[in-house]
């Protein structure tokens, strides 16, 4: 079982560190590190290479999330005992870690949102769509697409609680949501002094 865990821990590390805006990038002769935000995600690249290059990334960032967990559960099918998603779980925080701090990318990556949107798509559906609802509607109201990700982050442990029974996977949440969150300490800081940029806002 630990073995089977490591494996696809691992598996789902190495899909993650796949960080689809510095491979679309390379493609424009541009590091959206070097650009922008600097973050290695979908946001700086829409503001740096624009629509369809950023609708690559969603795709890449979304897949390699769902990957890692179909994989997690094939794996750790003699897990069901401790959580019907366990082997998904595992899988997919490694994606997101990976995701974060790339290998084939000096470690140095994105925040993992849309990666971890998919694992939580995933293994819960349901919490899934609700998250997402919030995210949206703190986006349309603010524009702030990092606000929307550090809400949907805070609710995540929240929703799962009431929504969830088993305890393991309320624990997977807080995990998630808290890398989320400290991922986004410069959004935070920018958000709080008035300074981060808004959806549709060219970056200065």
């Amino acid at each position: 079982m630990v073995i089977k865990a490591v494996l696809t821990f691992l598996i789902g590390y190495l899909l993650g560190s796949v960080n689809t805006s510095l491979i679309v990038g390379k493609f424009y002769k541009v590091d959206v590190r070097q650009h922008g935000s600097g973050n290695a995600g979908m946001t700086n690249t829409l503001r740096t290479l624009g629509k369809l290059p950023a609708i690559f990334v969603i795709i890449g960032d979304v897949l390699k999330g769902v990957l890692a967990c179909i994989i997690g559960n094939i794996i750790l099918t003699d897990a069901v005992e401790i959580h019907d998603s366990f082997g998904a779980m595992v899988g997919g925080i490694g994606a997101i870690l990976g995701h974060n701090w790339p290998v084939y990318f000096g470690f140095k990556g994105g925040k993992g949102v849309l990666t971890a949107f998919a694992v939580i798509m995933t293994t819960k559906p349901l919490i899934g769509l609700i998250l997402l609802a919030f995210f949206i509607l703190i986006v349309l109201i603010t524009r702030y697409v990092s606000l929307g990700s550090i809400v949907a982050a805070m609710l995540f442990p929240a929703v799962s609680f009431f929504m969830e029974k088993e305890f393991i996977y309320i624990i997977f949440a807080g995990l998630i949501g808290l890398l989320v969150i400290t991922r986004h300490k410069s959004n935070i800081e920018r958000l709080i002094n008035g300074k981060e940029s808004k959806l549709g806002a060219k970056k200065t």
